[in-house]
Order: structure tokens, then sequence, then C-alpha cells
């Protein structure tokens, strides 16, 4: 595999593991409503755990509620029930249409609390970025040893893994910032 095909695969897979935490990170409760609050979330629908956003329409009319308008009527227990079993601290109520989900604003100990969560994914996506690269210098260093390219094009294919590095892990440093801000903003 020549030395482009290898930096492209490191940099697919520092791109998977960057869209993984900022997913994550969308996901996290900031005290504005989101429907990507709701992204976790999965329902039983037909013996199946079908994401919420598959089953229903979601919106979020104001800064403090969301809306969740489930196509089968019958699916509202189910969602209002997968809704409160989840771990984001909501309290769904419906009106058998219409589940209307109240984002209460977050506790100062609470605000602490998701910024170290979201710490801890950031940390998790820079871990599995330096990964990636750690197995793109390990095919290049095998390159090298059985004579398949030179020193030369060698540490430059490292010097240009390290570069990709550094932006994907500036990049969740990036969001990771954004999020602790949208966390903390009361």
């Amino acid at each position: 595999m020549p030395i482009k095909e290898h930096i492209a695969d490191a940099k697919q897979r520092m791109d998977g593991a960057q869209e993984t935490v900022r997913r994550e990170l969308a996901t996290m409760r900031t005290g504005r409503a989101t429907v990507a609050l709701l992204d976790g979330i999965r329902v039983e629908y037909y013996g199946n755990p079908t994401p919420l956003n598959q089953v229903a329409n979601l919106s979020a009319p104001d800064p403090t509620l969301i809306t969740v308008q489930p196509w089968d009527p019958a699916m509202v227990g189910v969602i209002e029930k997968a809704i409160r079993a989840s771990d984001l601290d909501l309290n769904p109520q419906n009106d058998g249409k219409l589940i209307r989900v109240p984002v209460p604003q977050l506790t100062e100990e609470r605000r602490k609390t998701l910024v170290k969560h979201a710490h801890k994914l950031a940390e998790d996506g820079r871990v599995a970025i330096r990964n990636v690269r750690r197995d793109a210098n390990e095919r290049l260093k095998k390159l090298l040893k059985e004579h398949e390219l030179g020193e030369d094009d060698e540490k430059h294919a490292i010097s240009e893994v390290q570069k990709l590095t550094d932006q994907h892990i500036e990049k969740i440093n990036e969001a990771l910032k954004k999020k602790e801000a949208e966390i903390l903003a009361v």
C-alpha cells in the first residue's frame, strides 16, 4: 500500500473519531432545548430498537421545550417511557397525541458534572486519534524495515501523519471549548 493510501486511511479513521466526539457532545444537555438532545434515545418499535427521530417528528419550538409528535399514536407511552429512562433527567408529559419535554435550567452542580463528562468524551476522542497515529506510524516503520520505502519518505510520511493528528486534536479541543461555554452559560 503506497504512502498516500496509508495517510488517507489514517485521515479517514481520525475523521471518524472526531465525528464521534462531535456527535456525542451534541447530545449532551446544556439547559437549552435542541432535538439533538434526544439523538441517543431508542424506542422499541415492532420489536426493534429504533432511534426516536425515526418514529416521531421532533422540534424545539422554544429554548425550554422539545415536542415529540409520534407518527403512530400508540407509541406515545413507549416514547415517554424511553425519555424518562434516559440519563438526561427529563420529565416528559403527554396529552395522548403530543409529548412535551420541558428542559429545565441546569443546577451549578449538574453543569460541573456535564463539563467533566464533556472533557472525558474529548479525551477519549484524542486517545482514539493518537491510536490511529501510532498504528499509521507502525505501518510506515514496517514498510521501511521491508525496504518498500526510503528513510526520507518515511520521515516525511510520519510528519504528515503528525500534522493530521494535530489538526484533528485541535478540532476536538475547539468543539470541547464551545460545548463547555454552552454548558456554563446561565
